[in-house]
């Protein structure tokens, strides 16, 4: 299907991997580990994937069928076009936008099953005339901001919006929920916790989906009893957002569903004192040998992991050298038996040890989220099981 990303360039020697295996084992590990978690009699709650921003750079075409297949129940999207995305291809489970929509896309939702986030009267105006043109309900959840401060009812307004909301015989609310802003900050979350309850505990929640828990909060007890839990990058086996800290409780056992790699351009030999790339940030110590992959900066890997990152080929441990290039990165391979055409892998599993994005995130002080996000503006993606 056409639509707006740009083109990948499927000549090139270098390509993400993305095994549709491991998604498969992170999400039944995911649904154990709730399980172990809830209280005795308690039903299992609905499952709902975001795959926003293509599945984190994931793709979420190909993501989707497989998390499907393994149970979820709903997909969350950043905006309408991603959702139509999804709908053009055949994907036919509930879709929810979590962040704002602009109401003049309102119409375009409705016609495409799609789900959109309310948070205000001009949302509900909106709703009314499309209503009255159309004869066309707009399904939506209600987005309650608890201390996040981003988009939202205020809590304190929320409870008098619910109720105007189910009266109008032009909505057709679906849910309600909120985002916590630190699950790992016991005072954050418990003020955010305290919002909710008190909303959620003064209105009719009768055939509405009430749901708060993202893929850190689905193992940190929240003390609201939630319809659906939103699962994330933990999708993806990468540890949730904890800023550079070990996780407060302990997730599910997860595998890497991303990896990426590139064959081998060139290689030749540079005496000591050589130097390699722009303004030789690296200058070698002994003879040694040199091999060029087609990979830079404007494939997602920042400029700023020159000389700091590692790779393998072949089974042993390789270390970029010199500048990253816009299109090209350097490896010091040493002695190492290698050819023109060998892959050498940046991410993923390769048989001698797992390089993890996680390790480019210390680096970068970044998240691992915004780095899987990077990876796709001109790479292919190959996937596998």
């Amino acid at each position: 299907m056409l639509n707006r990303t740009l083109p990948a360039n499927k000549l090139r020697d270098a390509w993400v991997e993305i095994n549709l295996g491991n998604l498969e084992y992170n999400i039944n590990s995911i649904k154990e580990k709730i399980k172990e978690n809830l209280p005795k009699d308690t039903q299992m709650p609905k499952l709902l994937a975001t795959i926003k921003a293509d599945g984190y750079g994931h793709g979420s075409l190909m993501c989707a069928p497989t998390l499907t297949a393994c149970g979820v129940e709903a997909f969350g999207v950043a905006s309408v076009d991603e959702g139509l995305e999804l709908r053009q291809n055949k994907i036919t489970a509930p879709i929810l936008v979590l962040g704002a929509v602009p109401i003049w896309a309102f119409e375009n939702a409705v016609k495409n099953d799609i789900m959109v986030s309310i948070f205000n009267k001009e949302h509900l105006e909106a709703a009314r005339i499309l209503y009255d043109r159309t004869k066309m309900k707009l399904k939506a959840h209600i987005k309650i901001d608890t201390g996040m401060n981003r988009i939202g009812i205020s809590s304190h307004k929320a409870a008098e919006f619910i109720k105007e909301v189910q009266k109008a015989d032009y909505i057709d609310l679906k849910g309600i929920f909120t985002h916590f802003a630190d699950v790992e900050n016991p005072d954050i979350l418990k003020l955010q916790k305290e919002n909710f309850k008190k909303v959620i505990d003064s209105i009719d929640r009768t055939n509405l989906i009430i749901h708060c828990q993202n893929s850190l909060g689905a193992f940190i007890d929240p003390g609201i009893k939630c319809d659906m839990i939103r699962l994330g990058i933990i999708l993806y086996g990468l540890t949730p957002l904890t800023y550079g800290k070990t996780p407060c409780v302990e997730l599910p056992k997860l595998k890497p569903v991303m990896g990426l790699k590139g064959r081998i351009t060139n290689i030749h030999t540079i005496e000591k004192g050589n130097g390699v790339s722009y303004g030789y940030s690296y200058i070698a110590d002994k003879k040694t040998r040199v091999a060029t992959i087609p990979i830079g900066y404007a494939d997602g890997v920042s400029r700023n992991l020159s000389n700091r990152i590692f790779a393998s080929l072949n089974g042993k441990m390789i270390k970029q050298i010199g500048r990253i290039t816009m299109d090209q990165m350097m490896f010091d391979i040493g002695d190492i038996e290698a050819k023109e055409g060998d892959i050498i892998t940046l991410l993923g599993k390769d048989e001698s040890d797992y390089y993890s994005i996680d390790e480019w995130a210390k680096i970068l002080d970044t998240i691992n989220y915004e780095l899987t996000c990077r990876l796709k503006v001109r790479l292919p993606r190959i996937f596998v099981r």
